[in-house]
């Protein structure tokens, strides 16, 4: 339902009680409009419905357009560019502001599989129009919400262009002075194993000071993490990148403390496709988007990444999500064969598990002929199969099969075809090339050609997903992270674990859905538990990623001999875990010291925390989930091994517990039978 006040749009859905709000939205539309009086001095201002965060925006010297970013009065962006520069006109300089109009945003959707099933979106959108020396116009669209700003550039028709090519981008963020970062750097391009790189795997650096050039001269990838001194928290990404433009990242700062908008390297995808991304008029860029708070609660619990976008298709199919078993990641690539994915087939059966992933070399080691036994043998037990793919062979040197499948419309739509006969439920497509727009053009094409034969879709070895748990019905996860697999081939990131996973919460998996592939209750991390890295963390430790890492397709990290070797407290837990959840909260934290968050399903609470810290963290926690009930509580003992007690809960859900360095807890008021 629609309402116009003063030129505002109010939207509702049906469940919304509009009396409710009507009246605050007109208080809102009136403030806004007394705000954009100030049209003569080319500055606007604009707040979001709480009237905490405030927008500026201004056309500096009547020429470069910027904006400013405030939070209860204090600065968290100071005056940053904005602009374009394309072919068929520069929108970066000599911009004069000739209008403006203003709506309010009050809107309800449902989304299983992000951080919580309903979400209500209230935002105020400013639309400025500007234009050029030669009259060429172009919008600027800013939503302002209670603690995220979005904003996009619009160009319509005109001059007689149908098509631009955005040469670069002028969008920048400029800190204040005593700001220090949390940032992942971007690799060379066509380094690494099989010249595969970059797919956003390097390593973070915490509360690092602006100062710092990145480790590959290149900017860093998204989204990324800022602290304000003692003022709050700024968190920078983008959303809504289709085949439509290419991926961004930030540049290295600048002088001024300025990061701006960067696009692909040329050499990424082995020098194939544009840096330049293009699109028809009229038509829009993605959205950047910058999430603030004064504590990091806004930045773990934002929605701003699907607030913002829009479904791309319908379906016509009922994707189930759910857990899965997967080999590869401690038997490795002699596991690729029909005795063992049986192996893991039956572990998936006995553990409850909806889903196994058989990996990379299945095409040879087992052969397509007998991929139909094994997939009817996965049904009779319950379980259904992912199968791996290669996402191409032409931009990388990879050599495991099916290669030179994905990448060719009609081969794909063969092979998904097939798979769809024998009933496979989705797919692993891995190792992209870059972000340019050729690749996230494959990204959505394979989305869309899986969407037609019921199959789902994960991402490995890829960039970073930009709204797509909203945009694509079938799609369930990207890697885009330091992963499970790491831990396996190098002690170094064993030692490291604990730190990275008290990142996770604050930035990458903030703004989508991260498909970890983790929970390792093996001590040693090979095929018989007795060799290769040596894992760092408790068992408890690893019961609780299950609940801080959100995705909603889980290929956990577990072993068939994870049924006999490992204490029934945990492996009941992981027969368990929930992987969608409908509410989450942040409790307490900081990136990379510790993390305490708070998961609903249903009607089922778990909070999880984990201590990166060399000390034990004592805390004193305020849970009103769990006021006056007996809850499970899994701890570390003082030896490192899992105990499962009862706790009671104080009326007012107050809590202190104690978490061991290296150590974790779960709390849930599902109350476990061996208690």
């Amino acid at each position: 339902m629609k309402k116009n006040v003063s030129g505002g749009r109010c939207e509702f859905s049906k469940d919304n009680k509009l009396e409710l709000v009507y009246m605050k939205n007109i208080v809102s539309i009136l403030a806004i409009s007394l705000s954009l009086n100030s049209l003569a001095a080319q500055d606007v201002v604009v707040k979001g419905p709480d009237e905490k965060l405030q927008l500026v925006v201004f056309v500096q010297d009547e020429e470069t357009p910027c904006y400013s970013i405030t939070y209860n009065g204090k600065a968290m962006l100071e005056k940053s560019p904005l602009g374009i520069s394309t072919n068929i006109g520069d929108f970066t300089k000599a911009l004069k502001l000739s209008g403006h109009s203003v709506e309010v945003i009050d809107t309800v959707y449902h989304q299983t599989r992000i951080k919580t099933s309903q979400v209500h979106y209230r935002a105020n959108e400013l639309t400025c129009n500007l234009e050029n020396a030669q009259g060429q116009k172009i919008g600027i669209v800013f939503r302002v919400s209670n603690n995220d700003v979005a904003f996009r550039y619009t160009l319509p028709r005109q001059g007689g262009k149908g098509s631009v090519t955005v040469n670069h981008e002028q969008t920048g963020f400029r800190f204040p002075r005593q700001t220090t970062t949390f940032l992942c750097p971007q690799s060379d391009a066509m380094i690494g194993w099989k010249r595969t790189k970059p797919s956003y795997e390097e390593e973070y650096k915490a509360d690092a000071p602006m100062s710092e050039r990145s480790q590959y001269g290149h900017g860093y990838t998204f989204p990324c993490l800022f602290r304000i001194g003692d003022a709050g928290w700024v968190l920078v990404s983008e959303t809504g990148v289709d085949s439509r433009y290419c991926g961004s990242r930030l540049s290295d700062v600048s002088e001024g403390n300025l990061y701006t908008v960067a696009f692909p390297m040329p050499e990424e995808n082995n020098g194939n496709g544009t840096v330049a991304p293009a699109f028809a008029l009229p038509g829009a860029t993605p959205w950047r988007t910058i999430t603030v708070g004064e504590t990091l609660k806004p930045i773990v619990e934002t929605t701003v990444p699907w607030d913002v976008v829009n479904p791309l298709y319908e379906t016509k199919h009922d994707y189930r999500f759910g857990r899965g078993t997967w080999s590869w990641i401690l038997w490795q690539d002699g596991s690729i064969n029909y005795d063992d994915q049986m192996r893991y087939i039956d572990f998936a059966a006995a553990m409850g598990y909806e889903y196994a992933l058989i990996d990379n070399w299945w095409d040879t080691n087992i052969g397509r002929e007998r991929m139909k036994s094994l997939i009817d043998y996965a049904r009779s037990k319950g379980v259904e199969l992912f199968l791996w793919y290669s996402s191409s062979g032409y931009w990388n040197d990879i050599e495991q099969g099916p290669i030179n499948h994905m990448d060719n419309a009609i081969i794909r739509k063969r092979e998904m075809k097939w798979l769809q006969s024998l009933g496979v439920k989705g797919i692993k497509v891995d190792f992209f090339g870059g972000d340019k727009q050729e690749t996230m053009r494959l990204y959505e094409e394979i989305l869309s050609d899986a969407d037609d034969h019921g199959l789902m879709v994960i991402f490995h070895g890829c960039t970073l997903p930009r709204g797509w748990e909203r945009m694509y019905p079938n799609y369930v996860g990207s890697e885009a992270v330091l992963a499970s697999e790491n831990m396996v081939f190098s002690q170094h990131f064993c030692d490291e674990e604990a730190f990275n996973t008290c990142l996770h919460p604050f930035i990458r998996n903030a703004v989508g859905c991260m498909e970890f592939g983790g929970c390792f209750l093996n001590k040693r991390l090979n095929r018989n538990n007795d060799g290769g890295t040596t894992r760092r963390t408790t068992d408890i430790f690893q019961l609780a990623t299950a609940i801080l890492f959100q995705n909603p397709v889980q290929n956990f990290a577990l072993a068939p001999n994870n049924l006999n070797d490992v204490s029934p407290v945990c492996m009941d837990f992981m027969k368990q875990v929930p992987v969608t959840w409908d509410e989450t909260r942040f409790i307490e934290g900081y990136p990379g010291k510790y993390i305490v968050l708070a998961r609903r399903h249903g009607d089922t609470w778990y909070v999880a925390a984990v201590n990166a810290g060399s000390e034990p963290l004592k805390l004193k926690l305020d849970l009103d989930m769990f006021a006056g009930k007996t809850v499970s509580l899994y701890k570390d003992d003082k030896r490192g091994e899992p105990q499962l007690i009862p706790l009671k809960v104080k009326e007012k859900g107050r809590v202190q517990l104690e978490v061991y360095p290296q150590g974790g807890i779960v709390l849930s008021d599902r109350i476990e039978e061996t208690l």
